[in-house]
């Protein structure tokens, strides 16, 4: 039987207003991402290490949300559960791709950003074209291997039931239909859980602070370099800590675990490019530098 996504609980009447707030989520993400990607491509001033990494940003920002909202949209306007094995594998292998990716790309900026502040001479010495290649090719590549090991694990588990309770496809979630235990699937998923790349994204921060203390130059270019990706970083970690808390409470309804943990899918998108965009002083002069020759006459 096709396995069935159980979704949020939708009263009579309500899901045309899910679908619209989907839709604006959705339509928020495209355009925003799409502004500061085609800014940074066209920009030939903005072809450096840390924009292109926000490219990479935008790139994974981008699968999570195409991995989830159309299909959420259709379901609160069509009512519409059933998905695909294949289908459910596909928006699970997304969404996971999709939080291991930003957790590596946000690696790879912070290496930037420490290079950048604690070593400023030898910074293009350092981030040469090759290196950077190498850093976004690392970061995808070390984010797909995890997930597809994640997913070879369970490949000929057997799966007796076929309602899948939570909005979304996910790991756990398809493992729960299982007809019996997978101990090994748990031990990998919890070793390549979130808080083991945390420890590494905060030595590297640290670090920097460590030398902003003793030098207030240092500091005040840490700060001025590395406000943007903290405040993202924050964000996508504020996001995960409330799933996480969420779960712990017994009395909270389903809809609003729910809704919790779909905020790792449409919080971070939609707010990401709004920050580098607002907070990127090169960034933003470049974003209305190309609307005001676009809006202006000849």
């Amino acid at each position: 039987m096709e396995p069935h996504l159980e979704g949020f609980y939708i009263p009579p009447g309500n899901g045309s207003f899910l679908f619209f707030l989907a839709l604006f989520n959705y339509i928020v993400v495209l355009l925003a991402n799409g502004v500061v990607m085609c800014v940074i491509v066209i920009d030939k001033n903005l072809h450096r290490p840390m924009f292109v990494l926000v490219c990479n940003l935008v790139v994974c920002d981008l699968l999570g949300s195409t991995a989830v909202l159309p299909r959420l949209m259709m379901h609160s306007l069509t009512g519409e559960k059933r998905i695909g094995y294949m289908a459910a594998i596909a928006q699970a292998f997304s969404v996971h791709t999709y939080g291991a990716a930003m957790q590596t790309i946000l690696g790879a900026m912070a290496y930037d950003r420490y290079i950048a502040v604690c070593e400023p001479l030898r910074y293009h010495a350092i981030m040469t074209p090759a290196r950077l290649n190498a850093c976004c090719i690392l970061a995808w590549s070390v984010a797909l291997l995890c997930i597809i090991v994640l997913f070879a694990l369970h490949a000929n588990t057997p799966l007796c039931g076929n309602t899948i309770r939570h909005v979304y496809c996910s790991n756990r979630t398809i493992l729960s239909l299982a007809c019996g235990p997978t101990p090994i699937n748990n031990i990998y998923g919890q070793c390549i859980a979130t808080p083991n790349k945390i420890q590494l994204y905060d030595l590297t921060y640290l670090k920097i602070i460590k030398q902003g203390r003793a030098d207030s130059r240092v500091r005040s270019k840490a700060f001025q370099t590395c406000s943007t990706h903290l405040v993202v970083y924050l964000l996508f970690q504020v996001a995960v800590l409330i799933i996480v808390v969420s779960q712990r409470f017994t009395s909270v309804s389903k809809n609003i675990k729910k809704f919790f943990s779909i905020l790792l899918i449409i919080m971070p998108p939609a707010i990401n490019p709004i920050i580098y965009g607002l907070v990127s002083k090169e960034l933003r002069a470049s974003i209305f530098k190309h609307l005001t020759i676009k809006v202006s006459p000849k």
